[in-house]
C-alpha cells in the first residue's frame, strides 16, 4: 500500500479528519480528536527513506505482526506496547504486508480508538452511521 491509497483509507472512516501539529511531513488522523493513525513521507521528520504509518494495535497481536511481518516495527516516537510503525511502499521501496492485512489493521486502530470513547461520543457517531460501518473486522466486540 503506498501513501495516496493509505491517506485516501484513513479519511474515508467516519468522522476522520487530518491535522498537521508536527509540521507539513506527519499528517494525524484523529476521530472526535482522538488520534488513531500517523501518516509519514520520507524526509522532515522521518528520517527512513520510505513512508510509513503509525497504528494503535493490541499489545499482543502488535508483538505478533512484528515477528510475522518485516515491514512491521515498534511504534516510531510512540508507546511501543501499543503502537506499530508499517513501512509502506513507494516507487523504490516495496511492501511485505498485504493491502488486505494493512487496510485490517488501521480497521482495528479506528476501533480501538472508539472503544476508548464514551458512550456519548461512541452514540454520537452512531447516529450517524450504522455499527457496520464503524467497527469493521477484529475492532468489533
Amino acid at each position: 500500500m503506498d501513501m495516496k491509497y493509505a491517506r485516501e483509507y484513513l479519511l474515508a472512516k467516519p468522522e476522520a479528519k487530518e491535522d498537521f501539529p508536527f509540521g507539513p511531513d506527519v499528517i494525524v488522523f484523529k476521530v472526535k480528536s482522538k488520534m488513531f493513525a500517523l501518516l509519514s513521507s520520507p524526509g522532515g521528520k522521518n528520517t527512513d527513506k520510505r513512508p510509513q504509518m503509525n497504528l494503535k494495535c493490541d499489545p499482543l497481536e502488535a508483538t505478533q505482526l512484528r515477528d510475522v511481518f518485516d515491514d512491521v516495527v515498534a511504534g516510531y516516537h510512540m508507546n511501543k506496547k501499543h503502537w506499530n510503525t508499517l513501512y509502506l511502499s513507494d516507487s523504490q521501496y516495496g511492501c511485505d504486508i498485504p493491502q488486505g492485512e494493512v487496510e485490517r489493521q488501521i480497521d482495528n486502530s479506528y476501533g480501538l480508538v472508539l472503544r476508548g470513547m464514551t458512550k456519548a461520543e461512541r452514540r454520537s457517531l452512531e447516529i450517524v452511521y450504522s455499527s457496520e460501518q464503524l467497527y469493521c473486522g477484529d475492532a468489533k466486540k
